[in-house]
């Protein structure tokens, strides 16, 4: 990334349909800059380039050669132990997506659709060139889904849960929501919260600009401690954290969970104003209270975007545990291409009969939605745009 500008890579993002704040060149910098998504983690960059004949860049696409199928959350640990049976290497594969970030953005960035269809073309190029096993694009934009579609790559839906302020007659409070659910579904969620406030649990919010050296340490002990709780090794540390604070300050949301005047839990919540979308991304817990992590990662949330304006909350990967409290089925697409002719069929049949099983699957979810009055899902992936955060952490 540093051998882009800054604000050329930016003015692209903006140009695109569908980028978010994780496209964003400060936030791709401090991946690589804090050692995150390097060679060495299993990550390593490569920027993909398209320049116009007077050279300016009017296409450029992020694009990771991968030694493992971690921090990606579209699995596909399946294909590689077929690939390895039959002898082939599926190692390493090229992935175009944000690390550990499973968020609907734009993956092709160009001034105009013309650039990004030329982008993913040369990717295919590069891709067939390379000798490697395959090429994945995960959590698509519909004009990256299209362009993916258009060139013969195979797609893929998964379901993720958000949360999304009803369009003609948006929530006023948190109570306004509530009021919203049915019956046991309320009930649920106002003990689950009543308990949290009866153990002296209050919360402190705290904005990108304001995060001391102090508060970042600490959220960062909160999450590497849920990576701890399931024997996992965390993805992030405490430089990348610190650089969303420098770099990224309207982007970023702490909330603090102080019991008897010490801290002892944390959220991270990242903001897109623009959009109007926040994100739930990691917390973590030093000390046990029940129905904590609901409150830390859901509730508080909410609140604060009901508060603020946010139409829209994306809980992360997984977790149909969130549609009690409020976050709906959302079908998210990824695109993929193989070397191997045989293994594109094989699975291309796979998918076939998967998605059909994910309709079902997605049909069944909405059946049971927890409003008393139908609510529409929030649909498809969204035209403009995170993991369940204990799923983040298993994963």
């Amino acid at each position: 990334m540093t051998e882009v500008p800054a604000q050329a890579w930016d003015e692209l993002a903006a140009a695109t349909p569908g980028s978010t704040m994780f496209q964003r060149h400060a936030y791709l910098l401090a991946l690589q800059a804090q050692a995150c998504a390097v060679a060495e983690t299993g990550w390593q960059p490569l920027l993909l380039q398209l320049r116009d004949a007077s050279g300016q860049l009017a296409a450029a696409c992020m694009v990771y050669a991968k030694s493992h199928s971690m921090g990606e959350y579209v699995f596909d640990w399946a294909w590689a132990d077929a690939h390895e049976r039959h002898g082939l290497p599926y190692y390493p594969k090229l992935l175009a997506a944000t690390p550990f970030t499973p968020v609907t953005g734009a993956r092709l960035l160009g001034r105009d659709r013309a650039a990004r269809q030329a982008l993913l073309a040369a990717l295919l190029g590069l891709a067939q060139r390379s000798g490697l096993s395959s090429l994945h694009l995960l959590f698509l934009t519909p004009e990256d889904r299209s362009l993916c579609e258009q060139a013969g790559l195979l797609l893929r839906q998964t379901v993720q849960f958000h949360w999304q302020q009803p369009a003609e007659t948006p929530w006023a409070d948190f109570d306004a929501f509530l009021g919203s659910m049915n019956h046991d579904k309320r009930k649920k969620v106002r003990q689950e919260r009543r308990k949290v406030a009866e153990a002296g649990v209050r919360f402190r919010q705290i904005s990108g600009a304001q995060a001391s050296a102090r508060d970042w340490a600490f959220f960062t002990r909160c999450y590497d401690q849920t990576y701890a709780e399931h024997g996992s090794s965390p993805y992030l540390n405490l430089g990348f954290f610190r650089a969303l604070g420098q770099h990224l300050p309207e982007h970023v949301l702490l909330l603090m969970a102080e019991q008897d005047s010490q801290p002892i839990a944390a959220s991270l919540i990242l903001l897109d104003p623009v959009l109007g979308h926040a994100y739930g991304r990691y917390w973590g817990a030093l000390r046990h209270v029940p129905h904590l992590h609901f409150e830390a990662c859901y509730y508080q949330p909410l609140e604060y975007c009901i508060a603020h304006g946010y139409v829209r909350f994306e809980g992360g990967a997984q977790g149909v545990h969130k549609m009690a409290r409020g976050l709906l089925p959302v079908a998210c697409t990824s695109a993929h291409w193989l070397a191997d002719a045989r293994f594109n069929a094989a699975i291309e049949n796979f998918l076939r009969r998967e998605t059909l099983a994910m309709d079902g699957h997605m049909d069944e979810l909405r059946e049971h939605a927890p409003f008393r009055k139908p609510q529409t899902a929030a649909g498809p992936a969204p035209e403009a745009p995170g993991p369940d955060n204990i799923g983040e952490a298993r994963d």
